[in-house]
């Protein structure tokens, strides 16, 4: 599987404000590029703190990448994936209706019941990992449904976990204009933090959007230079 980052960022690397509130970052033109970049791919993924926060769609905003993906033989939107290590998810989350596939990882930590209860919502739940969510074994799973390739759209906690998990192979990050602050405020990646080794980047682009910038970066796979 070939997996896409993607992600907007304040000039000191926040996602959001420290509430934790949808907050635009971005601007028109980069929101058609983030709308190519999913128009591509076979799934997008966010983990359950998005879906709780921000309640999304993810699917696609012009519909002449829709018809194109279905001329194409293609669904019209790609799947949805949802990292959800407890089954948090809301039983009338957005991304709960028809409009594309949506599977939900969770954990054997999930209790049965709560599985169905997501099932019968209409998600296609995929248990990886024990006490979380294990992101190569989910990722493995997603890859046996044909989702060949992935795009992950955060937030901070997914995108950590998707590094250190060794599945990224590139990273996109637009970097708007404006400084919000906040020690609390997530970051491109949060979670545990690597100490010792790091992801291996190299980038390959810059593109001017908005008043922003794209950042363009290829990332090794584990043991490469």
């Amino acid at each position: 599987m070939y997996v896409v980052v993607n992600a907007a960022q304040s000039v000191d690397g926040k996602l959001a404000t420290r509430r934790r509130e949808q907050l635009r970052i971005s601007g028109p033109e980069d929101f058609d590029r983030v709308d190519r970049v999913r128009a591509a791919a076979d799934a997008v993924l966010v983990g359950v703190g998005t879906v709780l926060a921000d309640d999304p769609h993810l699917t696609l905003d012009e519909e002449d990448r829709r018809v194109e993906r279905l001329r194409n033989g293609r669904p019209g939107d790609p799947a949805r994936v949802v990292v959800d290590s407890t089954g948090r998810t809301p039983t009338d989350a957005r991304i709960l209706d028809d409009a594309a596939t949506t599977y939900l990882l969770v954990s054997a930590a999930t209790d049965r019941e709560r599985r169905e209860t997501l099932a019968d919502a209409g998600a296609e739940v995929i248990v990886a990992g024990e006490d979380r969510v294990d992101v190569a074994e989910g990722l493995d799973k997603l890859a046996d449904r044909g989702v060949d390739r992935l795009m992950v759209e955060g937030g901070g906690e997914v995108i950590f976990s998707c590094f250190a998990a060794g599945v990224v192979d590139e990273l996109h990050v637009y970097v708007g204009s404006l400084v919000i602050g906040g020690r609390d405020a997530p970051t491109l990646a949060d979670g545990a933090g690597f100490t010792e080794e790091f992801p291996d980047l190299t980038l390959t682009d810059t593109a001017a959007f908005d008043d922003g910038v794209v950042l363009s970066y290829a990332v090794a796979a584990d043991g490469e230079q």
